[in-house]
C-alpha cells in the first residue's frame, strides 16, 4: 500500500515538475522577448479545466484595451437581448400606424438588413407616423471619442433609428462618382483645395452633409464611406425615399403596451460585430440593449447596472465608457478580461457555437492573416483591439494536447505599427499551443 501510495506521489510531482517547467518556458518567452521590453504589456493565462490561472505577469494593471471593450457589449447582449433583434416599436391608431426606433442597425444595412422593417413598412395601408425627439442618455459619440474622425467609416453617430448603417457609400462607375443614398448627391460640391491635386479625397464638412471632393481622377472600383449627419429630418426623407410613400414626423407619448416588431437573429449580427470590429453595430447594440431593458436608451446606466451585477465579482475593477472600444478612457486588466470570457463560455456551453462568435486565427476576420492553420484547423478564437499605440487580443485557445484556455494579452503605449506586436503575440500564442 506503502509503495503504491509513493507511486501514485512520484506520478502527481513529476506531472507538476513538466506543467512548472512549461509554464516556466512560457514566462521567459514574455520576459524575454525583444519586442515586447519596449512597451508595457498584460498576460493572463487560464486553463478551464482545472479551474486556475497558470500564468500573469501585470495581468493587475490596467490597460485601453480598444476593441477588447467589444467583448463586455457581446456579454451585455446575452445578458439583455434575446434570439432576435426588436426592430422596431409601433402601436396602432385608427388609420395610422405610430412607430418608435430601437437602436437596431440592421435596417437597410447593405450587409445584414432582413427586409423585415421595409416589408412591413411598404405593407401597411396605415398612415405612417414616426415618433422622434427620442431623449438618449448619451450624445451621439461616447466620451473621449476623436471629434477629428467624424467622417471615418468606423465613427457614424449613434442614434435611435439607424438606417443604411448611417453613412454614405460613394463608389466609380466609368470613373464617375456614384452616390448612395441617392439623397447625398445633391450635397455634393467641388472643392479643388481639398486633398493632393493627384488624389481624388471626399471630405465631409462636419456640422452638415455636405461632401466636398476635389478635380483629381476617380480611381476605377472607387468604394468609400463616409458617416453623415443625422437628424429625425433627414431620417424620415431617406425613409419616404425608400418606402416612396408619405411619412410624418410627430412627437407623442409612448403607451406603456406597444408592439414589438423583430428583425435579424442576434447572434449573426453579434459575429459581425466581433469578427470585423464594426464599432457602430457595438454602440447600436448597446442601444438596443438599453431600449430591452428600461424602456429607454440609458446606455450608461446600463454599462453600471452590468458591473454592480455582474463585474463586480471580478478581481479587478474596470472603467468602461463606450460599447466599441473607441474611448481610450476605458481601463481594464488582462485578468479581468479572462474572468469575462470565462463567463460569456459559461452563457454559451457549446464549443462551436462559442467560437461561432470569435475571429479564427488563420480563417476569418481581423485574425484571418494573423495565424497559421494546424491542417486546416484553427486553434485561436479571439477579439483584436487596435488604437494608436494600443493592440490587445484575448479569446480561446486549445492547444495541440487538447487543453482549452483563456487568455488575455494587452499592449500598450509602443512606438510606431502594431505589425510588430500582432507577430509577437501570434508567436507566442502558438509557442503556448504547441508545447504545452
Amino acid at each position: 500500500m506503502n509503495k503504491l501510495l509513493f507511486s501514485i506521489f512520484v506520478l502527481f510531482l513529476s506531472a507538476y515538475q513538466a506543467r512548472s517547467q512549461d509554464i516556466g518556458l512560457i514566462q521567459r518567452s514574455l520576459e524575454q522577448s525583444p519586442i515586447l521590453k519596449n512597451h508595457f504589456f498584460g498576460f493572463s493565462l487560464y486553463d478551464v479545466e482545472e479551474h486556475q490561472f497558470l500564468l500573469g505577469l501585470n495581468e493587475d494593471k490596467y490597460f485601453t484595451p480598444a476593441s477588447n471593450a467589444k467583448i463586455f457589449t457581446l456579454f451585455t447582449v446575452l445578458k439583455n437581448i434575446g434570439d432576435s433583434i426588436p426592430a422596431l416599436q409601433y402601436t396602432e391608431k385608427g388609420d395610422s400606424l405610430l412607430f418608435w426606433g430601437t437602436g437596431d442597425p440592421t435596417f437597410l444595412h447593405p450587409k445584414l438588413d432582413a427586409g423585415t422593417v421595409y416589408n412591413f413598412l411598404k405593407a401597411t395601408d396605415k398612415k405612417l407616423f414616426y415618433v422622434g425627439s427620442i431623449s438618449t442618455e448619451e450624445p451621439f459619440y461616447r466620451l473621449g471619442w476623436a471629434m477629428e474622425d467624424y467622417e471615418e467609416y468606423y465613427q457614424p453617430e449613434i442614434t435611435p433609428f439607424p438606417i443604411y448603417g448611417n453613412v454614405v457609400t460613394f463608389g466609380s462607375i466609368r470613373n464617375r462618382l456614384t452616390v448612395f443614398p441617392v439623397h447625398f448627391q445633391f450635397g455634393v460640391a467641388t472643392d479643388e483645395t481639398i486633398g493632393k491635386p493627384d488624389r481624388f479625397r471626399i471630405h465631409r464638412k462636419f456640422a452638415e452633409n455636405t461632401f466636398l471632393i476635389n478635380n483629381a481622377r476617380i480611381p476605377n472600383n472607387y468604394v468609400n464611406q463616409k458617416p453623415f449627419k443625422y437628424s429625425d429630418e433627414l431620417f424620415i426623407q431617406l425613409l419616404q425615399d425608400t418606402l416612396q410613400k408619405q411619412v410624418e414626423l410627430i412627437q407623442y407619448p409612448k403607451p406603456t403596451e406597444v408592439n414589438t416588431l423583430y428583425s435579424v437573429t442576434t447572434r449573426d449580427v453579434l459575429r459581425e460585430m466581433m469578427l470585423v470590429s464594426d464599432n457602430f453595430l457595438a454602440e447600436q447594440l448597446m442601444m438596443v440593449a438599453a431600449m430591452n431593458r428600461y424602456g429607454d436608451f440609458h446606455t450608461a446606466r446600463l454599462r453600471k447596472d452590468m458591473e454592480a451585477a455582474h463585474y463586480a465579482f471580478f478581481t479587478d475593477k474596470i472603467d468602461l465608457y463606450d460599447g466599441s472600444g473607441l474611448s481610450p478612457y476605458n481601463k481594464v486588466t488582462a485578468r479581468s478580461l479572462v474572468e469575462l470570457l470565462l463567463m460569456i463560455a459559461q452563457e454559451i456551453p457549446e464549443a462551436n457555437a462559442l467560437h461561432y462568435l470569435f475571429a479564427a486565427g488563420g480563417l476569418e476576420g481581423t485574425l484571418k492573416a494573423t495565424y497559421q492553420l494546424d491542417s486546416g484547423i484553427p486553434f485561436v478564437w479571439a477579439k483584436t483591439g487596435t488604437l494608436k499605440s494600443v493592440y490587445c487580443q484575448s479569446g480561446y485557445i486549445r492547444t495541440r494536447s487538447g487543453r482549452n484556455l483563456v487568455f488575455s494579452f494587452l499592449h500598450n503605449n509602443f512606438v510606431g505599427s502594431a505589425k510588430p506586436v500582432r507577430k509577437e503575440v501570434a508567436r507566442i500564442m502558438t509557442f503556448i499551443w504547441e508545447y504545452f
